[in-house]
């Protein structure tokens, strides 16, 4: 999802034609073209990769497959392969939205995510063993990001009906999920610190938020204002408490990732802001953010490369983490 939304980023970055923050544009369009192409790549290799070693383990160990649908933290990154999908979709260097191609993969991409709504949604508030009151933590917030990603790839296409549906699904969600994570009911003890950094994904899903209401409006308008807003706030209410990351910083895991995708989705509300704006101030927040989001991401690409041997190691299944 990480290298999705920076590929992202990067392609609104180099097509941006506003002048209001001439400077960062400016040098990502004297970047070669073939930078923005590798990393796109990159992240297309990723994603086909680690879909074809989970489809092995769905033949191989099913079991373990099971396990992780039914648990309360694990079912939820069952959203991520389709979230980097619909992210690469729209980062495409080439694939123009409303094509008879792309509308076939942003079908081939949704539906699954549907379907885990109703799986996941409905035991919300139907399932005694699993009301949202028992199950929320912060990564239940991946299935509002899924809905989100989806409108916004909708809304791109010109499917205002599709957009609008899924962000009213996505957002129903989120201000329910919101309100019981901030009451810290009963889901939230069973949460390791070793996935705090995931509390940051709190800030994620108010900034698609902004940019799918703005893809389906037409405009950053006021709403869109306040989606983000409030993602800047809790980025920086979490980004002021270092200390409760501690734990999870002892030692380089895979879930340090999670500080990159929900910073970079703030970076990319922040650049609509910014060219709504034409403000000094709104400039600077985007500038700030952007080049955050890129060390963030380059420093975690180092941090990923040089501890390969340890995430792949017998000590680095899933069930280590939660």
């Amino acid at each position: 999802m990480s290298l999705g939304a920076q590929a992202l980023l990067w392609k609104v970055l180099r097509l941006s034609t506003d002048d209001s923050h001439q400077a960062i544009h400016h040098m990502f369009q004297t970047l070669p073209s073939i930078t923005f192409l590798l990393l796109w790549f990159l992240a297309l290799f990723a994603i086909v990769s680690l879909s074809f070693l989970y489809f092995l383990r769905c033949f191989f160990h099913f079991n373990m497959v099971r396990a992780e649908f039914l648990h309360h933290i694990g079912a939820n990154y069952l959203y991520a392969p389709w979230i980097s999908w619909l992210l690469l979709l729209q980062s495409a260097p080439v694939v123009v939205p409303g094509t008879v191609f792309y509308q076939v993969l942003w079908w081939v991409f949704t539906v699954p995510i549907l379907v885990l709504d109703l799986k996941i949604y409905g035991q919300w508030f139907t399932t005694e063993k699993r009301f949202l009151s028992m199950v929320a933590n912060p990564t239940s917030q991946i299935s509002v990001i899924g809905n989100l990603v989806g409108a916004l790839a909708a809304a791109l296409m010109g499917w205002k009906e599709s957009a609008v549906f899924m962000f009213s699904l996505g957002m129903a969600h989120y201000f329910v999920l919101f309100v019981t994570l901030y009451q810290r009911l009963a889901g939230g003890s069973r949460f390791p610190a070793m996935m705090r950094p995931s509390f940051f994904l709190f800030s994620a899903a108010p900034s698609l938020a902004s940019l799918a209401w703005t893809s389906i409006s037409g405009a950053f308008d006021t709403v869109s204002k306040m989606f983000f807003f409030l993602s800047l706030f809790l980025f920086m209410s979490l980004a002021c408490r270092p200390v409760l990351f501690k734990k999870s910083m002892r030692r380089f895991n895979v879930v340090w990732w999670a500080y990159s995708f929900p910073l970079t989705l703030v970076a990319l509300a922040s650049s609509e802001y910014a060219k709504k704006e034409k403000s000094g101030l709104a400039s600077g927040i985007m500038l700030v953010l952007t080049m955050l989001s890129i060390l963030v991401f380059l420093g975690l690409m180092m941090l990923t490369a040089i501890n390969t041997n340890n995430l792949l190691g017998k000590n680095s299944s899933a069930s280590g983490f939660y």
